[in-house]
């Protein structure tokens, strides 16, 4: 779930370090995060059997709420800040936090975010994809594979030492060269402890800017991408954000640790 990156965040204090505001989890933490994220993961694993012409997406996210249940976790969005569902799901031109609903049906061609974020023994996993719904236009996936590619070159860019605007910049040089825009208001954002922590992770921004990253460090990449203008809109409802010009938008999302020597994908229930 990303951030609008202008509000500020106050968090308890914790046993945790801390460099330059962002938070060195210990490895305790780490592997309380590790196992959320699992769980994060596995439900959007299950949730793809789910997701077709005809399903609403009220009933897609009680079908979450119900696995994470099962499975030992609590949904970490509803309630927060007043958030009503236990996932964010988006359609079109959703950009991001569109709310669950009777009403709202999934039609062929569509595609569609599910954004999961898990509690797990207190501590966090946070995770997306954008799926595909029945027969899908060429144009709509080559976003949403466009999107994909845009968070693995974010992820390939988290290594000690490197610096998180090079995230950013790599994503917002790959996706533009190709047409698309690239959201600059909602982020990712650290995680893990809570459910949003510094730092901010934008996904366009100056080569070579903002803070060192380090091992322990724990936070998201969620580029989202669209196929026109990168401008949004936030709905009445204070949650739903959408493209200025109605045009299709796509997201993945991943919960990244850094390692002594890269990154270990957080979100995944792949084993080596």
């Amino acid at each position: 779930m990303g951030i609008y990156s202008p509000f500020r965040f106050f968090f308890l204090m914790t046993k945790a370090k801390r460099q330059s505001g962002i938070i060195i989890k210990t490895p305790e933490q780490i592997e309380g995060i590790r196992k959320s994220s699992k769980l994060a993961a596995a439900t959007l694993d299950m949730i793809a059997g789910y997701i077709k012409p005809g399903i609403t997406t009220e009933e897609l996210d009680n079908v979450c709420n119900a696995f994470i249940l099962k499975n030992g976790g609590v949904s970490a969005c509803i309630g927060y800040n007043g958030y009503p569902k236990f996932t964010c799901i988006s359609i079109g031109d959703v950009v991001c936090h569109g709310i669950p609903n009777g009403k709202t049906i999934l039609k062929d061609g569509d595609i569609v975010n599910v954004d999961v974020t898990t509690i797990v023994d207190g501590y966090f996993g946070d995770t997306s994809r954008t799926y595909l719904v029945g027969n899908v236009s060429p144009g709509a996936k080559k976003l949403v594979d466009t999107a994909k590619k845009c968070l693995d070159i974010g992820i390939s860019e988290v290594r000690p030492g490197n610096r998180f605007g090079n995230i950013g910049y790599a994503i917002a040089n790959y996706a533009e060269k190709l047409g698309y825009g690239v959201v600059r208001e909602y982020t990712g954002h650290g995680t893990g402890i809570h459910f949003h922590e510094e730092p901010y992770v934008v996904h366009k921004a100056p080569k070579d800017s903002g803070a060192k990253m380090e091992p322990g460090m724990i936070f998201t990449i969620e580029p989202m991408i669209n196929l026109g203008t990168h401008k949004t809109k936030l709905l009445p409802d204070g949650w739903t954000v959408k493209t200025q010009d109605g045009k299709i938008s796509a997201q993945f999302e991943h919960t990244l640790l850094v390692t002594e020597d890269g990154c270990e994908i957080l979100t995944t229930t792949e084993t080596e």
